[in-house]
């Protein structure tokens, strides 16, 4: 099979969806030379750590925790394997995460409803905490999901400190709704920011890659 790329990002600018429409999460780019004036152009962003496809660090929820700038690069350039599991409202349960056959140091990337959106959704489907404490004791290297944050209005944020407790991985704001259930070769670098809690990544699935066998 001819090896393929697939682009899960979301594209980047003013309009896009942000979390929960907040004005001040919009990215913002200012022209600060053009051609008229310089011959040249060159651009200013404004940009949230947390904009469209993004990885969470540590430091994020937990005092004192690693920032983005030290995560290792092969816990975000792997494999890994796309779940459907657009059947889902509201929270991610137990049940569903069981029902997936998960294997320990996996990374998984949910592809629910939220896919279908390209606007926010306050009611977006998202992580539930007893579902992230059974991945974290199941030893997963992370958890990908297509909503702009992995959890919703939950107090205290557990579903993000159970998975980070365990050093699990978090991506989220993935495009997956183009995307087959199944394993792929991931490069989901984040830029490497230091000192912060989350950074951008164009993230990329690669089928068909020989590196997967």
């Amino acid at each position: 099979m001819t090896w393929r790329i697939h682009d899960v990002s979301m594209p980047v600018h003013h309009s896009m969806p942000v979390y929960k429409d907040k004005a001040d999460k919009r990215p913002e780019f200012e022209t600060k030379a053009d051609f008229a004036e310089s011959g040249l152009r060159e651009s200013r962003a404004h940009v949230d750590a947390h904009t469209g496809t993004h990885v969470d660090a540590a430091l994020h929820m937990m005092p004192g925790a690693d920032s983005i700038d030290l995560l290792p690069l092969e816990h975000v350039v792997r494999p890994a394997r796309v779940v459907d599991l657009s059947y889902v409202t509201g929270a991610i349960q137990v049940s569903d995460v069981e029902a997936l056959n998960v294997h320990e140091d996996e990374f998984l990337l949910f592809k629910t409803a939220n896919s279908k959106e390209d606007i926010f959704n306050p009611e977006f489907v998202y992580l539930g905490e007893a579902a992230a404490k059974w991945l974290a004791e199941a030893k997963i290297a992370g958890v990908g999901i297509d909503g702009l944050g992995i959890e919703r209005s939950q107090p205290g944020h557990p579903t993000h400190k159970a998975l980070f407790s365990s050093g699990a991985v978090i991506l989220e704001g993935l495009r997956l709704h183009h995307i087959q259930p199944g394993t792929y070769f991931m490069v989901a670098a984040p830029l490497k920011w230091m000192g912060v809690e989350a950074a951008p990544a164009r993230v990329l699935l690669l089928e068909g890659v020989s590196i997967l066998s």
